[in-house]
């Protein structure tokens, strides 16, 4: 077997977290060898089962001075730098791995304080970096030839989703408050979530939640509660919808001003009393007309339906034009 006479590896820009030399079994080196270090590497000497003496970036030449853990398990003979030695290299790659993703395989029951018990989906990335590469080495990667984030993203997830599940149970008062709450959740999960990491030597650097998604029940039940709110006040709502019906089918003529004057004008007729009152009431500050005749007088005045019923007959009549028509009967829509 050759000696290595100089250790290094060069990444290709892939998920490679560590990468071994030799990658299959122990090579042999000796005193006086070179190591190349890059940037963002460490390199960690591996021998007997258990990570050693580790190296930063620059080019090392192999002594007992830097090589002091090694040098006490093999021995003063190799001092000399005569005799090789069996030894592997494990190469860390410190870079920050960005495209690092989560997410939940199964729907995870939360309780909701409106809904009682919900199960909800979620899913987001985050970024990490080996901060400790010895104690990486010797917790998670033990004697594999070469680690990804492949092989260590399942285990990561499985500790988001457990900790993001506990920061839910504990912050989650109602899954329509969910939207305003994501930075605030994520911020509280990283926390929670740091020392897991930290004890294997891996540093978490961001962690976002891009979506929490409820079961279609329930963000049926979201979407009905945001278009009541977009509504505002129904009272309004059903009068303004009430007089467009009326505007559009006089414009239409024929049947569907027969239908206006039969079907919706009874209803509309039903309804006026009480949109008025609520106009009046709105208009006046909810005060009563202070004057009895002038109540009187309010009383005996033509309802709007009234109103509108006389214009429309006129029209049809051909005794106002088609303008006179539209006018008028906008300006007695917006007295509604």
């Amino acid at each position: 077997m050759a000696i290595l006479n100089l250790i290094e590896w060069v990444d290709s820009g892939s998920d490679d977290i560590v990468k071994r030399v030799p990658e299959y079994g122990s090579g042999e080196t000796k005193m006086g060898s070179q190591l190349i270090v890059r940037d963002s590497q460490s390199a960690v000497f591996f021998r007997d089962g258990k990570g050693l003496d580790t190296f930063e970036a620059g080019r090392h030449t192999l002594t007992t001075a830097n090589l002091p853990l090694l040098t006490k398990l093999i021995g003063k003979a190799f001092d000399v730098g005569a005799s090789p030695f069996r030894t592997e290299v494990y190469f860390v790659n410190l870079k920050v791995f960005s495209d690092m993703k989560w997410g939940t395989k199964e729907p995870v029951p939360v309780r909701d304080s409106e809904l009682g018990l919900v199960r909800i989906r979620a899913f987001g990335n985050f970024t990490m970096r080996v901060s400790d590469p010895l104690t990486f080495v010797n917790t998670i990667v033990g004697q594999r030839g070469k680690f990804s984030t492949h092989d260590i993203g399942g285990y990561l997830k499985g500790v988001i989703i457990s900790r993001l599940t506990d920061v839910l149970g504990e912050n989650l008062k109602s899954i329509f408050d969910l939207a305003a709450l994501y930075d605030e959740l994520g911020v509280a999960a990283k926390v929670r979530m740091k020392d897991d990491f930290a004890k294997y030597g891996i540093e978490l650097i961001d962690f976002f939640i891009n979506a929490i998604t409820p079961p279609d029940e329930v963000q049926k039940m979201i979407d009905q509660r945001s278009a009541m709110g977009a509504i505002g006040n129904m009272n309004r709502f059903m009068q303004f919808k009430s007089a467009q019906a009326m505007e559009e089918a006089a414009k239409s003529g024929g049947a569907a001003n027969d239908a206006m004057g039969m079907g919706l004008g009874a209803g509309f007729g039903m309804m006026m009393p009480q949109m008025m009152n609520n106009a009046f009431n709105q208009g006046q500050g909810g005060q009563q007309p202070a004057n009895p005749q002038q109540a009187g007088a309010a009383a005996g005045a033509p309802s709007l339906e009234d109103r509108l019923m006389k214009l429309k007959s006129l029209h049809e009549k051909g005794l106002i034009t088609d303008d006179e028509f539209n006018q008028k009967r906008s300006e007695i829509l917006a007295e509604i």
